[in-house]
């Protein structure tokens, strides 16, 4: 148990239904697909398409915008470094609840620094519960792309601190998977969908 909670007199209730059984009964297992990457490199998506396909499967799942986040639960926080880190902070603490209820949880943010992502998959508790993927679209598509118009506000100086221009962009070392955001949809998610199968996430045909 944890001493300082315990200063604080908080203490973990432990409840009998739990992950292990949610998984047996939604027939598959829970884990957080992480997809990070420029902004306009094909997340979301990626992200998206994926959940449909899983969906139409019957595999309970749930999506995670950055932009969605940043609307409700940390419409409070800045783009600044420390609440950045702020930011992936919360939605890792969210996911690990997903995790625990049994859910294939898919996060669509640009998590643009390493030890950001570090600090998810121990919050996550290892990589046997995070998958780490990384859309590697080059930086000339994403501004092409610009569906949100923000590379365009960036070099005009309308946004400070926005990643790939004003603010660097960590590429990971050693992520689960390798995306080309310019392929299609379809193959980009049969190479995840190979990788649930090949751990035993899901089963279905």
């Amino acid at each position: 148990m944890n001493n300082d909670n315990i200063k604080r007199n908080i203490f973990w209730q432990y409840n009998s239904i739990t992950r292990k059984k949610r998984e047996i009964k939604n027939k598959h297992k829970s884990i957080a697909i992480w997809f990070t990457g420029l902004s306009g490199s094909g997340k979301s998506t990626i992200a998206n398409h994926l959940e449909n396909i899983l969906f139409k499967n019957s595999i309970n799942t749930y999506l995670l915008d950055g932009d969605n986040i940043r609307s409700g639960l940390c419409s409070d926080l800045t783009f600044s470094e420390i609440d950045r880190n702020e930011n992936i902070r919360r939605i890792g603490e969210i996911v690990k609840m997903m995790l625990d209820a049994g859910i294939i949880t898919l996060i669509s943010v640009i998590s643009p620094y390493r030890k950001q992502r570090e600090m998810i998959c121990n919050i996550l508790g290892g990589k046997k519960n995070y998958l780490e993927i990384f859309v590697n679209t080059p930086i000339s598509i994403c501004e092409s792309r610009d569906p949100k118009k923000l590379y365009k506000k960036a070099r005009e100086g309308k946004i400070l601190d926005f990643t790939g221009v004003q603010s660097v962009y960590e590429i990971p070392d050693n992520p689960s998977l390798i995306l080309n955001g310019t392929y299609s949809l379809e193959e980009n998610s049969k190479k995840i969908i190979n990788i649930l199968y090949e751990n035993n996430i899901i089963f279905f045909n």
